[in-house]
């Protein structure tokens, strides 16, 4: 397998997908490839279909509040990624975005009531350290409401790490914490204010997810504050390979 990184990989915890530079074809060269997770957050959707370039991303549609479960290998280039009602066909939203060989990119659908858009973030990990002791954490603002900025706090012990005013679909840069509980608190007004907390360990890369319908008071519909375990920072820093493992499902 081909070194695609100097400096990090992401080891396994329960199972693993080893993610090379290229993709082996029989017929021909090797293809390069990047890494895409996607995320459905929109939470009048039961499920939502992801397609790129044309082609469906997932074996089936993703349902509201659930993920792709690892990084899927993709071809490179500037392609189109598009979201659908599965059940009617009606498209939702798409755009177009550069995935450049060996980087990894999340894809989240967000939005409500016929007005929805997908985000794409590179998920830069060639920046992050596995050998200073710490986690890492970012967070997506996918609470459906498009009017009202939010502020979000993260604190990691008496440090308030995260505080940042956040619109609908904006997605925040990883930030170094020191292992142990955290606490995250969304606040909009009446409508949009939740908060939890949780315990991250060190070298783990965390995405936190703010999701759900202002005013809800459905357990899966209501603002509350979600997470996933993205994967794992190793100390070694001569990697061939990477290897990404998230939980098995959003906390």
């Amino acid at each position: 397998m081909k070194r695609i990184f100097s400096n990090y990989y992401l080891v396994a915890i329960f199972s693993v997908l080893l993610f090379s530079s290229c993709m082996k074809n029989e017929s021909g060269p090797e293809i390069p490839v990047a890494g895409l997770m996607a995320f459905n957050l929109v939470p009048d959707k039961n499920a939502v279909t992801f397609t790129l370039s044309g082609n469906a991303l997932t074996n089936s549609p993703l349902q509201y509040n659930s993920f792709t479960g690892a990084y899927l290998s993709i071809y490179t280039g500037n392609r189109s990624a598009a979201t659908y009602d599965p059940y009617s066909g009606a498209l939702m939203a798409s755009g177009e975005a550069e995935f450049e060989q060996d980087k990894f990119y999340s894809l989240f659908a967000v939005g409500y009531d016929d007005t929805y858009r997908n985000v794409i973030t590179t998920d830069d990990y060639n920046s992050l350290s596995g050998s200073n002791g710490k986690a890492y954490v970012r967070f997506i603002n996918a609470v459906a409401d498009s009017l009202t900025a939010s502020l979000v706090t993260v604190s990691s012990g008496a440090t308030e790490v995260i505080n940042e005013s956040a619109e609908l679909g904006d997605v925040g840069d990883f930030v170094a914490v020191d292992p142990g509980d955290i606490t995250v608190n969304i606040d909009g007004g009446e409508n949009i204010n939740a908060n939890r907390t949780f315990s991250v360990e060190q070298r783990k890369v965390y995405t936190i997810l703010l999701i759900g319908v202002p005013g809800n008071t459905d357990d899966l519909k209501k603002v509350q504050v979600r997470y996933v375990e993205m994967g794992m920072l190793s100390e070694d820093s001569g990697a061939d390979a990477v290897s990404v493992v998230p939980a098995a499902a959003i906390q």
